[in-house]
């Protein structure tokens, strides 16, 4: 018994074990320290009872659930929740856009919804009128910092400071709309009625003016960069799982 007992003393000294054995603590640590974030945009991410929930982040529990991991889902304005994902440790977000700037800066689990954006007004403001997207220009547009949006705008000549007026969140954007200060916000004609009835407004106060084609696109959950390799297969496979139809996302 003493000689079987050094033998595994003898074999834990050994650097080959050793180096497995951090590997593995290293693993489990990253894994229980897994984040989630997103931003509040409902219906796919909202705020209920005290938690997020929503469409598509009971997806994305799924998805995490189904790879054997527990997540705490946190809801941070867009611009923090994308920061806080490049930096890491160990971190998730969604709803995410897959653009050639971001294709490097994460790990790509795979899509969980879509949204197709346009340029919402005010109805009364009948002297907006916008058939193309460089039309937009004319207007002041808010839009979410690091949003998507702001990259497209942008590729069509439009500028911080003068037609983006950037702002922390959605709602944000919605107050800014209603009080008068911008003309014109980027949303997604099947989410807004959650946010018009907490503004007390109606279909018949907005009206979408233009939906830009490049803004029609699937969003994704996707890893920080240091976020363990098999982690990450596990996700993909998990969601994979899934199975969830395009035509439902």
């Amino acid at each position: 018994m003493l000689h079987l007992t050094n033998s595994i003393y003898t074999a834990c000294q050994r650097p080959g074990f050793l180096l497995l054995l951090a590997l593995l603590l290293s693993f489990d640590a990253q894994a229980s320290s897994l984040r989630v974030v997103t931003e509040i945009s409902p219906p796919a991410q909202t705020w209920e009872e005290d938690r997020v929930g929503g469409i598509v982040t009971e997806r994305v529990r799924k998805v995490v659930n189904g790879a054997g991991f527990q997540a705490e889902i946190q809801a941070y304005p867009w611009a923090r929740a994308y920061e806080q994902a490049l930096a890491g440790p160990s971190t998730l977000i969604y709803a995410m856009a897959k653009t050639p700037e971001r294709e490097a800066q994460f790990k790509w689990i795979g899509p969980v919804g879509r949204y197709r954006l346009g340029f919402l007004k005010l109805k009364r403001n009948q002297d907006i009128t916008i058939t193309q997207l460089e039309q937009g220009r004319r207007y002041i547009t808010a839009v979410q910092r690091q949003d998507v949006a702001v990259d497209v705008l942008m590729q069509s000549g439009f500028e911080q400071g003068k037609q983006l007026f950037l702002t922390a969140d959605i709602q944000q954007s919605w107050e800014l709309l209603r009080k008068g200060k911008v003309d014109l916000i980027i949303e997604d004609p099947d989410v807004i009625d959650e946010m018009l009835h907490n503004l007390n407004l109606t279909q018949q106060d907005v009206e979408f003016v233009y939906m830009i084609p490049e803004l029609d696109q699937l969003t994704y959950l996707a890893a920080s960069l240091d976020t363990n390799d098999s982690l990450v297969e596990k996700l993909r496979l998990s969601l994979y799982r899934q199975d969830f139809s395009l035509n439902d996302l």
